[in-house]
């Protein structure tokens, strides 16, 4: 299974102090280090996300980070002509199309591929005729699913939201509900990614989820990192999802 690092909350720290001095050159911490550093712990990908309002990562971070890291870049992004001229610029391996609200204090919930289909058909045809593959990040719902397989995307980001925040039955019953939402999207013949909230403590619920392929996680990582420092916390996590059995 492989590992995607979100490095997004390292822009987070620095538009904390730097979001008005964007070029000083005492502005940290750096995105692009904290790439390499995934990269050296053992990454098999880096993913950042471009939100509209800029809040985290900006523009050339993208841009440093897809010319200097020697990863495959995963660009989340929102369904707007906005970040479609970015992510064409950019030209970046994949992209994810994710929903964006300005509200939400990060992203909440699952693209509605089935409610936007032709506005989603539209902005994945683009990319793939830039050769970016693309992924949607949905809710692990059947609807859904068929959506993003009418569509003919390459992949489908589970959204583990509700997995993440779940306790005894409810967490079991998320659980099921991934199982069975993988299982129609690997017969879909669309690659079955997953990602957000998860954690050191509870990847191992996703051990019995078939057909997983990569895993994005980033919050969990950049707050290890804090204590054992990014290559290590990256180390630890990719060990971790070495138990993964399928």
């Amino acid at each position: 299974m492989l590992l995607g690092v979100n490095i997004d909350h390292v822009a987070t720290l620095r538009e904390a102090r730097y979001s008005l001095l964007p070029h000083s050159p005492n502005a940290e911490p750096s995105p692009l280090d904290a790439a390499l550093d995934a990269m050296e712990g053992g990454a098999d990908s880096i993913t950042i996300h471009v939100r509209g309002d800029r809040r985290h990562m900006q523009d050339r971070d993208a841009f440093e980070i897809a010319a200097k890291c020697k990863l495959p870049l995963n660009l989340e992004m929102g369904v707007t002509e906005e970040m479609l001229e970015l992510a064409l610029k950019v030209k970046p391996q994949f992209v994810c199309l994710v929903p964006e609200t300005r509200e939400e204090v990060t992203t909440e919930g699952g693209l509605d591929v089935a409610g936007r289909i032709e506005e989603v058909t539209a902005c994945v045809k683009a990319l793939q005729a830039a050769s970016i593959k693309v992924s949607l990040f949905i809710d692990p719902d059947l609807p859904q699913i068929e959506a993003a397989a009418k569509i003919g995307a390459e992949m489908v980001e589970l959204h583990t939201g509700c997995f993440a925040n779940a306790e005894g039955d409810a967490m079991e019953s998320e659980v099921s509900r991934l199982i069975e939402a993988a299982k129609a999207a690997h017969a879909a013949g669309l690659q079955v990614n997953a990602g957000h909230g998860i954690n050191y403590t509870n990847l191992y619920r996703l051990f019995t989820v078939p057909h997983l392929t990569e895993l994005n996680i980033g919050h969990t990582i950049v707050s290890r990192a804090m204590r054992v420092g990014f290559r290590e916390a990256v180390a630890e996590m990719k060990e971790a999802m070495n138990g993964y059995p399928d």
